[in-house]
């Protein structure tokens, strides 16, 4: 085969012609022929059985029928009409019907000639009839490439209204196979398919579209996902091991005065044996001349704020400055305000810069940058902006980083001609597979442990019929002087929905709970920032012992008085928002709760959400559930999804053959680091390829 064959333009295609080609390149993203035959089937259907008209039965599966069209009429009806043809085989008839396109239908029938038809059975009026089927005329069926199990491809409305059925996608894909022999180059080494058991390239092609039995298409479709997952890590890996041989970091080899001073003096608690573990990891790191790029995992209250702070004060003891950047207003305070409190007793500048930083005290922060006398600079995105210049930016740390898009951190690496050393943080557990997938190219540290003393929190699933109960709960907790939130959902696309659930759910919390006896915060969306913090402020301070909230508490509040925490219409949360929730309380010594209220009526779905707070507090099996229910692309939002966006592997369902796909990857990168034997040629030739193209399917094949 012609090593171009490939790249030839769908256009070239026999039975493709101008329109089609468009219509399959804006459809379908089919420009190539490499594009078409990695177009996989997402299902299949058994097509091995024939049915005769006198087996059917009224119960509307898919059935193929050889039989001959005897009759065509039109019958009229309330809105158009339907085209009726009389279909017979040697035990009976039925009927075959078209509400559309019923000219080219009647000019493309041979009447009185066998036809192979399958469809979805329907019983009316008496009689069997199979609406729009699929049909083939017999002696067409018995010359194309047989094959037990009939492919269904991806489609969409556009390609089905203008004729490219699945049957023509069929016929293309078998057009294809056609002009190239079935022959394709594989890319994968010979010793490694061998060690596997593999199937072939060109075999696993033809199986995923023409399986000749169920055992086939499992073997192809192990081969193809392997295939792709191993590249995956492949470029993953290697990213790592570029980016540290060839992007050089600032060398912190001193671990300073304050660093030392702050460990032994002024330290709030003892660290966990986990957080020391991180710690030593970062330490590591950073005293290596490669830039650092950790990724480091840490459930709500695990303590990743004081390793952020160790990192920063060895940023600063070699003479650099830090900056910490973090999505919200809100938790850029917090951080601020968490962080002045613990190196008060420091020789330390640090400043907070927000949207709403005003401008004298932007104009001292940017003076203060430059001259180097501002060590730690904490913010949201207005760090980023190009007024922002550091005297010797040495170490940067992103919160929640998945917030942030690609082009937004790397504004922050350009900050100095040599690019800082990153550290990113998130309170969001990330799965192990997900995390190989999305941040393999990342060092990963985990924050495994809670700090001493935490009391798991308690949650329970509460149905509205048993709110009397709950509120006397509150009542109970108030009295031994805690504070309770109760939040409700916030669904953006409806403000005025939510408001009004918010203002409801406050008016009767207020009856129950009435002035002056009991004093309640309210916080939503539509208040302006000042009024916010204003009633926040009165919650922290214990002024007010009940919080009456959206959302907008879910990150970034820490009281540790606040004991409840109460989720309204808790089955409208997605489970990592569930969990990020009740981790605002449990913070301080005592024993901290989290009811979930629903009503009666759940989904399955939501059903499994509830009983998985309820039975679990690890967040990282939570993250687990939630992967499997929700999918890669939802959870990590769409900066991340481009990166998953598979042809073949799924990386929830086939997490097995994604660790085997990094062992081997690691495996043959750990033996041939430059891709320089021979035997790995046709690797260094894909990820050549590979990376030519900036994607992960294009060339393969």
């Amino acid at each position: 085969m012609n090593p171009n064959f490939l790249n030839t333009p769908i256009d070239y295609l026999k039975r493709v012609g101008p329109q089609r080609a468009t219509l399959l390149k804006q459809e379908l993203g089919i420009h190539y022929y490499k594009d078409l035959i990695n177009f996989f089937p997402n299902k299949y259907i058994d097509k091995t059985n024939y049915y005769k008209i006198n087996q059917l039965h009224r119960n509307s599966a898919e059935v193929q029928i050889v039989g001959k069209i005897v009759h065509l009429k039109m019958v009229e009806q309330k809105r158009g009409k339907r085209l009726v043809a009389t279909f017979i085989d040697d035990t009976g008839e039925m009927e075959l019907v078209w509400f559309k396109g019923h000219k080219w239908i009647k000019d493309s029938i041979k009447l009185n000639t066998p036809y192979v038809v399958y469809g979805k059975c329907n019983w009316f009026n008496g009689t069997f009839s199979l609406p729009h089927p699929e049909m083939e005329l017999l002696e067409d069926h018995k010359a194309s490439l047989k094959t037990a199990m009939q492919p269904v491809y991806p489609s969409t409305e556009k390609l089905t209204k203008m004729g490219i059925t699945n049957r023509v996608m069929n016929q293309l894909i078998q057009e294809l196979f056609r002009e190239s022999g079935g022959k394709f180059y594989d890319t994968l080494p010979k010793y490694l398919l061998e060690e596997l058991k593999l199937m072939n390239k060109a075999e696993s092609l033809f199986n995923i579209h023409f399986p000749r039995t169920t055992q086939k298409l499992a073997q192809a479709q192990y081969r193809l996902k392997f295939e792709e997952l191993f590249y995956i890590q492949l470029q993953l890996i290697l990213k790592n091991l570029i980016r540290k041989q060839k992007i050089k970091g600032y060398t912190f080899d001193q671990v300073g005065v304050l660093f030392n001073d702050f460990y032994a003096n002024h330290l709030p608690f003892d660290l966990t044996n986990a957080q020391k573990r991180v710690i030593k990891e970062i330490r590591k790191d950073l005293g290596s001349n490669a830039q650092m790029n950790r990724l480091l995992q840490g459930d709500v209250g695990s303590g990743k704020t004081i390793v952020a702070l160790l990192s920063a004060l060895l940023a600063i003891d070699n003479g650099f400055q830090a900056c910490i950047m973090a999505p919200t207003e809100i938790l850029a305070t917090q951080h601020y305000n968490g962080l002045l409190e613990l190196v008060e007793k420091l020789p330390i500048n640090i400043r907070l810069l927000t949207g709403s930083t005003k401008t004298a005290e932007r104009k001292e922060i940017h003076e203060a940058l430059l001259d180097g006398s501002l060590h730690i600079l904490i913010g949201t995105h207005a760090i980023l902006e190009d007024k922002v210049q550091f005297n010797n930016l040495g170490l940067a740390i992103i919160d929640e980083q998945h917030r942030f898009g690609v082009a937004q951190r790397a504004k922050l690496w350009h900050k100095n001609d040599i690019p800082p050393h990153v550290l990113v943080m998130t309170a969001t557990p990330i799965p192990r597979t997900l995390a190989m997938s999305l941040y393999g190219d990342l060092d990963i540290s985990v924050i495994d442990e809670l700090p001493p003393g935490r009391k798991p929190i308690k949650t329970v699933h509460r149905y509205d019929s048993n709110r009397l109960k709950v509120f006397q709960f509150i009542r109970d907790e108030i009295a031994l002087g805690r504070q309770v939130y109760i939040v409700y959902p916030l669904i953006q696309e409806s403000e005025t929905l939510d408001y009004k659930d918010l203002m409801d759910g406050y008016e009767s919390i207020a009856r129950d709970f009435p002035a002056p006896k009991y004093q309640i915060s309210i916080v939503h969306g539509q208040m302006k920032p000042a009024d916010k913090d204003v009633e926040m402020e009165r919650f922290v301070r214990g002024e007010t012992q009940i919080m009456v909230a959206t959302t907008v508490i879910e990150v970034g509040v820490n009281v540790p008085n606040a004991s409840v925490m109460i989720i309204e219409s808790a089955e409208r949360f997605g489970l990592s928002q569930l969990h990020q929730l009740r981790g605002r309380v449990g913070r301080g010594a005592e024993q901290s709760y989290c009811i979930l209220m629903t009503s009666h009526k759940l989904s399955d779905d939501s059903k499994t959400r509830l009983e998985t707070m309820v039975r679990t507090n690890d967040g990282f099996e939570i993250a687990e559930v939630d992967l499997k229910l929700r999918g890669p692309g939802d959870i990590m939002g769409t900066q991340q999804s481009g990166v998953l966006n598979l042809r073949i592997a799924d990386i929830v369902k086939d997490n097995d053959i994604l660790k085997a796909a990094r062992y081997y990857a690691m495996k043959l990168l750990k033996n041939d680091p430059n891709l320089r034997l021979e035997e790995n040629k046709v690797v260094l030739n894909t990820y050549k390829k590979i990376q030519a193209n900036k994607t992960i399917w294009n060339y393969i094949s």
